[in-house]
């Protein structure tokens, strides 16, 4: 590969605390050179041009679904990619709920190294919590985590037994591994497909309460401060939980936090008539709910952005709310959707691309989200003024169920480089 230069853009990379215009040097090992105002150039280098657009470490997105193997007519490593690419993410935590679930060494080996001859990202697959997320057995931790798993999640389902989740957080502490939990107690929650109140009544639906997730979140957390381990909440979706969270950090106790960006960017009162491409898990709550959301990730409280992107066919989703499939797209509109919370001054800039970037990087233990000298150069490069409308037809996921069509944002990736080379171009 040639040696590149970009040259007139404006770096923002919070693991550095950059916001400046300058240059970045790829070397020819796709690896990041020197960076910044005071970056040097080179005439035998390829020069290009970026006129004042934005340039971001590549986007770390800790959830999303693949669909391979079992579940190709949904999504696969190569769609998966190109939508990936498309919205600036170059680094995906892939989950285990596929067919078969990814819960012993030989489906581990097969998906590292299916993903590797067809996926044009960087993959860090998933392994589940328990076999066959049934929440009754621990998987192989160990033999699992060499093997290349970099974290363990039952995905949609929570482990309910308190006595296994005491077991699996004291094994996780002893050979650190990450536990990344949805937080949901089954007996309040099942048969439910809304928020608990008043849209749920008028609808005729059957609600959950944020209890649900509350209660798991300070079980775990209970248990965490005997059993001190990595653990992460994959998505909150309530203000209560928040006070919950709030409370034992200021305990000191050590964990951290994801949220969706469709719960920071909708509510309940989006779903109207049984709009079936909205619900998800956790479901879409109150406005009030929303707000206290992104005053978390302003206090720290919340530290990861996700794109939640769960693609369905549209036979699974053309059904009655009650019945329809869960979850909606988003890895392509994830950064996206989360600048309008800068454009609609909710949140600052960096602190956005601090919860897409670096925060999770760190939190997987992965040397990525950064621009740092000698680092890859997996960089997102945007235009942050852009305007555009979603558009399921022109999204290049395999399944279009956004839960944000025809919806006009503002900013807009141009250009997606992986270890150098430009893979996206808009």
């Amino acid at each position: 590969m040639k040696e590149k230069i970009l040259t007139n853009v404006r770096i923002i990379d919070p693991s550095q605390k950059m916001d400046e215009i300058g240059n970045i040097v790829i070397d020819e090992k796709g690896k990041i050179k020197s960076i910044g105002k005071k970056s040097g150039t080179s005439k035998s280098a390829e020069k290009i041009d970026l006129k004042g657009l934005v340039a971001i470490p590549g986007l770390v997105d800790m959830k999303a679904f693949v669909g391979e193997p079992g579940f190709e007519y949904k999504e696969n490593f190569r769609t998966l990619s190109q939508a990936a690419l498309a919205g600036g993410v170059t680094s995906i935590v892939t989950m285990p709920n596929t067919k078969p679930v990814i819960d012993n060494v030989s489906m581990v080996d097969f998906i590292i190294r299916r993903g590797r001859d067809k996926a044009k990202v960087n993959l860090f697959p998933c392994a589940s919590i328990t076999r066959q997320m049934e929440g009754n057995q621990m998987t192989e931790f160990g033999l699992l985590k060499a093997r290349g798993i970099i974290g363990f999640s039952d995905v949609n389902k929570t482990i309910q037994n308190s006595e296994l989740m005491s077991r699996i957080m004291n094994y996780a502490s002893d050979i650190d591994i990450l536990i990344m939990q949805h937080a949901e107690d089954y007996e309040l929650a099942k048969n439910s497909c809304i928020n608990q109140g008043e849209v749920a009544t008028r609808l005729g639906l059957q609600g959950v309460s944020d209890i649900a997730e509350k209660i798991i979140i300070e079980r775990d957390l209970s248990l965490l401060s005997e059993f001190p381990c990595r653990y992460h909440i994959n998505q909150i979706s309530s203000k209560n939980s928040l006070n919950v969270i709030k409370k034992n950090k200021s305990n000191g106790i050590k964990f951290s936090t994801g949220v969706s960006i469709n719960n920071l960017s909708l509510n309940q009162n989006d779903i109207g008539e049984f709009r079936t491409f909205l619900k998800l898990s956790p479901p879409l709550r109150s406005e009030e709910d929303r707000l206290s959301l992104i005053e978390g990730i302003k206090n720290d409280l919340i530290n990861v952005i996700v794109s939640d992107h769960i693609p369905e066919d549209e036979e699974s989703k053309r059904l009655p709310f009650a019945q329809a499939a869960t979850g909606s797209i988003g890895i392509e509109t994830l950064l996206s959707l989360s600048l309008e919370l800068y454009h609609n001054q909710s949140l600052p800039l960096e602190k956005i691309i601090k919860c897409l970037t670096i925060n999770p990087a760190k939190i997987l233990k992965i040397d990525k989200g950064s621009l740092k000298e000698g680092s890859d150069a997996d960089i997102c490069i945007f235009d942050l003024e852009k305007p555009w409308v979603v558009k399921p037809e022109e999204l290049k996921s395999k399944s279009k169920n956004t839960a944000i069509e025809n919806r006009k944002l503002q900013g807009k990736v141009k250009m997606t480089l992986l270890q150098g080379e430009v893979v996206y171009s808009n």
